[in-house]
């Protein structure tokens, strides 16, 4: 009987579907949306708790609050100022050797490597001077990136762009 009970039990770990999202959709404000891939392979924890913010509506409705031309467009602070997150703990750093090309999506904290939360950003260009710095744990690809590329600039954008509905798949 243990036997039986042991190879169902095996067989069931086997059969079930993976609840871990491999994209996460973020439809914005231009009416155009970008897929980020998830990087769990880079940053397990940081992927674990941005999809979780995501699956209960945190970031629908948060505006890009910093968007710099020809650097990043940064946004997951709820209350836009660059100084929110979420309920959630702080994550600690999974630096990687993964370089901050165009389409890079990584986690903005403050100068405490150990301080990311909600907040995050997508490079617009090259930002290989953040490399083993920051935690990279996604990217848009090139499709995606002509949304990204529409969202208003500044530092708050005077007319800022929002994410309207993120889900996760």
């Amino acid at each position: 009987m243990k036997r039986f009970i042991l190879a169902a039990m095996a067989f069931s770990a086997l059969a079930a579907p993976s609840l871990a999202a491999d994209t996460m959709t973020v439809a914005t404000s231009k009416n155009c949306s970008f897929t980020i891939k998830l990087r769990a392979d880079l940053a397990p924890n940081h992927v674990a708790q941005i999809t979780k913010l995501a699956a209960a509506g945190f970031y629908d409705g948060i505006i890009f609050h910093r968007v710099i031309d020809g650097f990043m467009a940064q946004t997951g602070d709820p209350t836009g100022t660059g100084m929110g997150g979420s309920k959630e703990p702080n994550i600690k750093a999974e630096f990687t050797k993964e370089h901050f090309a165009r389409g890079a999506v990584g986690m903005a904290r403050s100068s405490d490597p150990d301080s990311a939360n909600s907040q995050f950003f997508v490079m617009l260009a090259d930002g290989g001077f953040l490399d083993n710095q920051y935690t990279v744990w996604g990217t848009v690809d090139d499709a995606g990136m002509k949304c990204v590329d529409q969202i208003a600039k500044g530092e708050p954008p005077a007319n800022p762009d929002k994410m309207t509905k993120v889900t996760v798949q």
